[in-house]
C-alpha cells in the first residue's frame, strides 16, 4: 500500500501537463498512474482541477542564522519556504561568520539539521583572501556552488563579509582561477561598487535621500558595467559564473550573447525585479529597497523578453530578512536602511499570477521554479522532476482560485517588513506543498512539527 497518492491532478511530467495519479512510499515517487487507476493508499490528497508540480527550488536565500538570529532562523525561514510551495532552498552565505571553510560549513549544516522544515542545500563563500579554502570546499562535496561580492567587506558588517568578497581584479583573477578548478558555479552580486559608493555618498551630501534615490545612486550603468567584467574574467579563467538577481535587459543581453559565444554563464533574476518597479519604491520607501535597486516600469517590462527566450535559467526570491527598525531608519533617508526584504512566500504565487496574465507559459514557470534549478546545480533527477525514483516533493496549486497577500499571515519572522506585495491580489491559490512524502502546507496553513524535518541536499558526484 503507498503511503500518499495525489489524486487527480494536471501533472507536469517530462516538459508538459497530463492527468495522472501520483503514488508516494518512503519518501520517492513510487507510481505514475492514469486517471483511472487508484492504488489503494494510506492518505489521498483529491486533487481534481488542480495542477500538481515539483517542489519548487528558490535558488537564492538567506538565513542569519548563526550572526542575527533575531532576524529569523532556520525554523521560521523554512516555514516561510514550504508556506510558498519551496521544498528545497539554496542558502547563499551571509552569515557571522559565512561558510568560506569546511569547520564553518559544519556548523551552518548542524544548525540547519536541528531547524529546517524544508531540505537544503548551501552555497560556499569564495573569496582571494582565502582562496585555498575554496578548493577544498568543493573537495568536501557538500556545497553546490560559490558566492562572492565584487567589493571589500562594508564597514561595520566585516563579520558578515569575511571570505566573501573579492574587491579588486587582482583578487578577481586570483579567485576565479582557482573557482574554475573545481567545476561549480560561483554566483556574483554585479554591481559596481566604487561607484555606488560615490553615488550615495553624493546624493546624501546633496539631500536626496528619497526611495528613488536610491535607485538613482544605482543605475544600470553599475550592474552592466560589472557583468561585463565578470563576463571578461569567466572568459580568461574558464570559471563557472552565475550573474544573481539580474535587474536590467542590458545586462541579460550581454549574457545571453555570452552563452551563445560557449561561456559557462547562469542568468538569476528575481520576482521583484519583475513585478515591482521605482514606483513602489517611491511608495514603499525602505521597504522595497534592495541591491540591484528596483528599476523603471520599461526596463522592467524589458526582462520578460529573456524570461521567455530561454535566457534566465532560474529565478531565486533573495528573501532577506531584516528587523523592522532597520528599515524605518530610513524612512527619512533611504540610505540609512538596509537593503532586502522577504519573498520566499511568494515567489511561487506572483510567478503563477504572470502565467494568468499571459506573460509565460505554465511549463516555463516550471523549468524557471523546478527543473532547471535541479539540474544546473546537479541535484537532478533527486528533485526538480516528477519521476520514479525521484525525491516525492510537490507543490499544488487551484488556478481557478485567488490569494490576498497578507503580511501579517507570513511565516517569516521577518513579517513586519514585507510591505511590497501586501494587499495585492492574486489570481491562483496554492493547497498544498509535499516534501518527501509528508505534507507541510495545507490550504495555507503549514504544519509547525515539522521542525527538522529538512534533509541536507548535496550535488551528484558525476557533476560537471
Amino acid at each position: 500500500m503507498l503511503d500518499l497518492l495525489l489524486k487527480s491532478a494536471k501533472t507536469y511530467l517530462d516538459g508538459s501537463f497530463a492527468p495522472a495519479n501520483v503514488g508516494v512510499k518512503d519518501g520517492k515517487i513510487a507510481s505514475i498512474t492514469e486517471p483511472s487507476e487508484v492504488p489503494e493508499a494510506a492518505e489521498v490528497l483529491d486533487l481534481a482541477g488542480q495542477y500538481l508540480i515539483p517542489g519548487t527550488i528558490d535558488t537564492h536565500m538567506h538565513v542569519r542564522d548563526p550572526g542575527h538570529v533575531e532576524r529569523g532562523n532556520f525554523y521560521t525561514e523554512t516555514l516561510a519556504a514550504a508556506a510558498g510551495g519551496v521544498t528545497t532552498i539554496m542558502e547563499h552565505p551571509i552569515s557571522v561568520p559565512p561558510q568560506y571553510n569546511v569547520e564553518i560549513l559544519n556548523n551552518r549544516i548542524a544548525r540547519a539539521e536541528a531547524q529546517c522544515v524544508v531540505d537544503y542545500c548551501f552555497y560556499g563563500a569564495a573569496s582571494a583572501k582565502h582562496a585555498e579554502d575554496i578548493q577544498k570546499l568543493a573537495d568536501d562535496g557538500r556545497i553546490v556552488a560559490y558566492k562572492t561580492f565584487l567589493h571589500a567587506p562594508p564597514e561595520g558588517r566585516e563579520q558578515e563579509f569575511e571570505g566573501l568578497t573579492m574587491a579588486d581584479d587582482t583578487e578577481l583573477m586570483i579567485g576565479m582561477k582557482a573557482l574554475a578548478k573545481t567545476g561549480l558555479i560561483c554566483a556574483f552580486h554585479a554591481e559596481n561598487n566604487d561607484l555606488t559608493t560615490y553615488y550615495a555618498k553624493k546624493f546624501q551630501e546633496e539631500g536626496h535621500t528619497s526611495g528613488r534615490d536610491h535607485a538613482r545612486s544605482r543605475p544600470p550603468f553599475t550592474e552592466v558595467q560589472s557583468v561585463e567584467r565578470v563576463l571578461r574574467f569567466a572568459k580568461e579563467t574558464g570559471a563557472r559564473v552565475e550573474i544573481a538577481h539580474v535587474s536590467t535587459p542590458e545586462a541579460m543581453e550581454l549574457i545571453k550573447r555570452a552563452k551563445a559565444e560557449g561561456l559557462p554563464v547562469y542568468l538569476e533574476t528575481c520576482p521583484h525585479y519583475l513585478f515591482l518597479t521605482e514606483d513602489d519604491l517611491e511608495r514603499c520607501g525602505p521597504f522595497a529597497k534592495c541591491n540591484p535597486p528596483l528599476r523603471t516600469k520599461e526596463l522592467s517590462d524589458g526582462l520578460w523578453k529573456y524570461i521567455n527566450d530561454g535566457s534566465v535559467d532560474y529565478i531565486g526570491s533573495d528573501h532577506s530578512p531584516f528587523l523592522l527598525e532597520e528599515k524605518t531608519r530610513g524612512l527619512k533617508n533611504i540610505f540609512k536602511a538596509v537593503s532586502g526584504f522577504p519573498g520566499v512566500d511568494l515567489r511561487l504565487p506572483l510567478m503563477l499570477n504572470a502565467v494568468q496574465d499571459g506573460k509565460l507559459t505554465l511549463e516555463r514557470c516550471v523549468e524557471l521554479l523546478c527543473v532547471n534549478p535541479a539540474k544546473c546545480f546537479h541535484i537532478y533527477p533527486q528533485k526538480g522532476v516528477i519521476r520514479p525514483g525521484a525525491d516525492a516533493d510537490f507543490a499544488a496549486f487551484d488556478l481557478n482560485g485567488e490569494m490576498v497577500v497578507d503580511k501579517n499571515k507570513n511565516y517569516s519572522h521577518a513579517r513586519d517588513i514585507a510591505v511590497p506585495y501586501d494587499g495585492r491580489h492574486l489570481k491562483c491559490r496554492l493547497t498544498y506543498t509535499v516534501l518527501r512524502g509528508r505534507v507541510l502546507m495545507r490550504g495555507g496553513v503549514v504544519d509547525e512539527s515539522a521542525k527538522a524535518y529538512g534533509r541536507l541536499v548535496t550535488p551528484n558526484k558525476e557533476r560537471a
